[in-house]
């Protein structure tokens, strides 16, 4: 792999999280926190059919950035910080051409 080439992780977890719906449910289980949600929860939150939230969820856990744990007839699912501390500091390794002091810089704000 050269320095160029993303590992498979990285760009299998990107790509769960290049989806409007499985990044807005991926931020919401960041908020539940360690506990997680219930699969209906998130459907619900989400405005999808059950079904559909299913697909969704199964992607982000192929991914490894959420986890689930079946408590009787319910899923939660949560996420994995882990995984996700992973890919932000994979993002980050190699920042700002060796300068880190330019990353506290404001966005452009198209001025």
């Amino acid at each position: 792999m050269n320095d160029t080439e993303a590992p498979r992780w990285a760009v299998e977890a990107l790509g769960a999280l290049a989806h409007e719906t499985r990044l807005a449910v991926f931020r919401n289980l960041v908020m539940a926190g360690p506990d997680g949600l219930a699969a209906g929860n998130l459907a619900e939150e989400a405005g999808v059919p059950p079904s559909t939230m299913s697909h969704h969820l199964a992607t982000l856990e192929r991914s490894g950035l959420v986890h689930s744990e079946r408590e009787s007839r319910q899923i939660f699912y949560s996420a994995n910080f882990a995984a996700m501390r992973q890919l932000l500091e994979f993002l980050m390794q190699d920042c700002c051409r060796g300068f880190p002091d330019t990353t506290n810089k404001p966005a452009h704000s198209g001025d």
